[in-house]
């Protein structure tokens, strides 16, 4: 991967985040290539998560209503389909992602076309028990079988993605709640994209409260594993768009009025 050849888009989808987005989106500038960028996809926040990140040094770009991740990565990626950019990180808004391990992902996009970076590798010491546990445990042992490669975190939310799946997630992202994980591995295999992972360290949330509690995470996960199913019953395209049919398109996300791009 060349530097020199290939932009980095990092994109923070934030719900309600304002008090920790800023030190996030400062952290990553910190640490990615010249050139790149970040864009803050503000998910229908009411707490001036935008302004906060504009602040910061971010792009925003502001979606109507919440949509949730899933509907925020598909607009990030399409953004960076228009701006010609050709490699995207997601990072999380809530300042549990350690920027300082992005270098360590991008530079496994040589090799594969999705990278994860996974909580359950060997790395630190975070820690899910019980039923979510167990639900996350089937949902990577499916994901392993399904790609040929061992996954142990499908439902990261740390993950960067090459050129070839830029392409295709701008489109075909899918934006129900944990299919923005574990749907779109099961998309990018499909079109014959090639998925890794490295174990990577957690830190706790730095402000705020998470956006599902344990019971409802559990029943979440529970449905995602038929989301899983279905996913592999669904019809999708078997290779990305090329360049020139992505740029037929439509046209880009708009950016916050507020906001200036930096």
């Amino acid at each position: 991967m060349s530097e020199g050849e290939q932009r980095l888009l990092v994109a923070i989808p934030a719900l309600n985040e304002a008090a920790v987005v800023d030190s996030v989106v400062r952290e990553v500038l910190r640490v990615v290539p010249s050139g790149s960028a970040v864009v803050v996809v503000d998910d229908g926040s009411t707490d001036g998560t935008a302004s906060v990140a504009s602040r910061a040094g971010a792009m925003v770009v502001s979606m109507p209503y919440n949509v949730g991740v899933g509907g925020a990565m598909r607009a990030a990626f399409l953004f960076a389909v228009r701006n010609g950019y050709s490699l995207v990180a997601q990072v999380d808004a809530d300042g549990q992602h350690d920027a300082s391990q992005l270098p360590a992902l991008l530079a496994r996009l040589g090799e594969h076309d999705v990278v994860i970076g996974a909580r359950f590798a060997g790395v630190g010491s975070y820690d899910v028990r019980g039923p979510r546990r167990w639900a996350m445990s089937v949902l990577a042992a499916a994901l392993s079988r399904i790609t040929g490669t061992r996954l142990t975190d499908v439902t990261s939310g740390f993950r960067v993605a090459g050129p070839r799946a830029v392409r295709l997630f701008a489109f075909e992202y899918p934006s129900e709640y944990l299919g923005d994980t574990v749907e779109s591995l099961v998309i990018a295999h499909r079109a014959g994209l090639s998925v890794s992972q490295i174990g990577v360290e957690m830190r706790p949330r730095q402000a705020g409260v998470p956006s599902q509690g344990r019971l409802r995470s559990t029943i979440y996960l529970a449905r995602a594993v038929l989301m899983l199913v279905l996913a592999l019953v669904r019809d999708r395209p078997e290779t990305p768009p090329t360049d020139h049919e992505a740029g037929a398109q439509g046209g880009p996300p708009r950016l916050s009025n507020a906001v200036q791009q930096p």
